[in-house]
């Protein structure tokens, strides 16, 4: 798993090393790191020229240091210096060096975006091979004021690529929301451990390609606040059938999805969770919904029934249960979800179910009492009904912050989906999905990924872990299929078990390297 941690916790880990090493040595081991991560960004580094964008705190200073080092070894370094006061030693390091210093401070800017910038800050940063944000570190909050905002809009138009200091200006390290102009990097060099704002949009999609840097930080850290994971973390939590395995032990999921208007989302429901891997599906639903589900997938176990009367999960044997996925919202619907509720097995509710529970006060609490495993998958509309005082655009902005908010609240595992699919459960880090693509906004892929969820829960994994691997496994395979061409919910059925079939490989190459 990549760790990551806020900044009140990256700063108290910081000044406890800092308190054992000579001044200076961590700054000059950031710089480092961030040098090597530049010349690699250019063509070559003799005669490449580099812009730094400096401001007034550390990363301004992590910036100067490394552009000294390049600028020592033959690079033409220019640093536009942004604010009111910059890092001594780094600048005197520069100029020491040969690197040149374009602006002096806040009064050599406009004071409005807009008004242009002078002449040679323009060409500084479009006539150059590569541009490096050091306006603002990880304490930055509240979105960009002059001249850092202008500076950030130009850089992120320079045709030069654009490599961040710790974090993008402009973007809040612990939550990833951006309030205002924020600088779109090409690639990010973070110190010490990761931040949360790195892996959760919209700062993800500003930071490009994240590389850490070792400074030495790691033995003053606790627990993460946010992982990441990596597909060996998912390998490792995937269930593996053994030869004593038969279908009951591998899980048998209850699948209450569909509708005579949604026939669709049984079927791909249905279908996530087979091709996810669980032993059984039981499907209850309508005649007509049953006879299209069968016929796609004979495998399943069918069971007739009426949504707006069923009061039980059927009979046999059921490990987990999925419901909601294109159900109804009729009242009526809320007595097949509450039995569902009052069982002991593990449940996930999705799109229906979670607008019946978020009218319902007994119903949320319901939730709340459980003591088996509970997940909800919820995007961004649907957790604004689920939350008091939240609208869907503030949960875009701040995606961390309210499915954290929504799993307190229910005492459950939440999964949010949307261009970061963001996972939080009570006492647990957070987790953000790094895989997937913008193809996923399509009609059906929820009900895909819930029914690779409830898989999942029904072959024995926590709620916690089960969403971590469903939305991996689910991103992964939009990612395979039809190679980057354009995808429909029915294509993620047969890219899951190629996304799985990849984690393992993974995981292989890790445990016996160049086998």
């Amino acid at each position: 798993m990549r760790s990551a941690h806020v900044v009140s916790v990256v700063r108290t880990a910081e000044q406890a090393l800092m308190s054992r090493l000579p001044e200076g040595v961590l700054m000059r081991r950031a710089a480092m790191g961030l040098a090597v991560h530049c010349s690699r960004m250019l063509p070559r580094v003799y005669g490449s020229r580099v812009t730094l964008l400096v401001g007034g705190g550390d990363n301004g200073g992590d910036a100067l240091f490394a552009g000294a080092d390049l600028a020592a070894r033959g690079a033409f370094v220019r640093a536009v210096l942004a604010g009111s006061r910059t890092h001594p030693g780094g600048l005197a390091a520069l100029r020491a060096a040969g690197g040149r210093v374009v602006g002096g401070g806040d009064a050599a800017f406009p004071e409005s975006l807009g008004v242009p910038l002078p002449e040679e800050v323009e060409t500084a940063l479009f006539d150059t091979d590569l541009v490096v944000d050091g306006l603002l570190g990880i304490g930055g909050r509240g979105g960009l004021r002059e001249p850092f905002a202008a500076l950030a809009s130009l850089a992120s138009n320079s045709p030069a690529p654009v490599l961040a200091v710790d974090l993008p200006s402009g973007v809040d390290a612990d939550t990833g929301e951006v309030a205002g102009h924020a600088v779109r990097a090409d690639a990010t060099v973070t110190f010490g451990t990761y931040k949360p704002g790195l892996f959760v949009d919209p700062g993800a999609e500003r930071a490009g390609r994240v590389h850490l840097v070792d400074i030495g930080l790691a033995p003053e850290l606790p627990g993460a606040d946010l992982v990441c994971p990596q597909a060996v973390d998912v390998a490792r939590l995937l269930p593996s059938p053994v030869a004593e395995d038969d279908k009951y032990r591998r899980g048998v999921l209850a699948v209450r999805a569909g509708s005579d208007q949604y026939r669709g989302a049984a079927v791909l429901c249905v279908g996530g969770a087979l091709r996810t891997g669980v032993g059984m599906v039981r499907y209850g639903g309508g005649e007509d919904v049953l006879a299209q589900v069968i016929a796609r997938w004979p495998e399943t176990v069918g069971l007739n029934l009426d949504p707006l009367n069923s009061t039980d999960l059927g009979p046999g044997r059921v490990s987990a249960a999925v419901v909601g996925s294109g159900r109804g919202t009729d009242p009526a619907n809320a007595g097949e979800l509450r039995a569902v509720l009052e069982s002991e097995c593990p449940v996930l509710l999705d799109a229906d179910a979670l607008t019946l529970l978020a009218g319902s006060a007994s119903l949320a609490e319901l939730v709340r009492r459980r003591t088996a495993h509970t997940l909800l998958t919820p995007h961004a509309g649907e957790l604004s009904r689920l939350l008091p005082d939240a609208d869907r655009a503030e949960i875009e902005a701040r995606r961390l912050e309210h499915a954290t908010r929504a799993a307190s609240l229910y005492g459950a595992t939440v999964l949010l989906k949307g261009s970061t699919t963001v996972i939080a459960h009570p006492g647990a880090p957070a987790a953000a999905n790094p895989t997937g693509t913008p193809l996923l906004a399509t009609a059906g892929s929820g009900d895909v990924l819930s029914g690779a969820a409830g898989a999942l829960l029904a072959s024995g994994l926590p709620a916690w872990e089960a969403a971590l691997c469903a939305a991996y496994l689910h991103g992964r395979a939009a990612e395979l299929a039809r190679d980057g061409a354009p995808i429909s919910a029915s294509d993620l059925l047969e890219a899951l078990p190629l996304a799985a079939v990849e984690v393992r490989h993974a995981a292989a190459e890790v445990s016996f390297p160049g086998a």
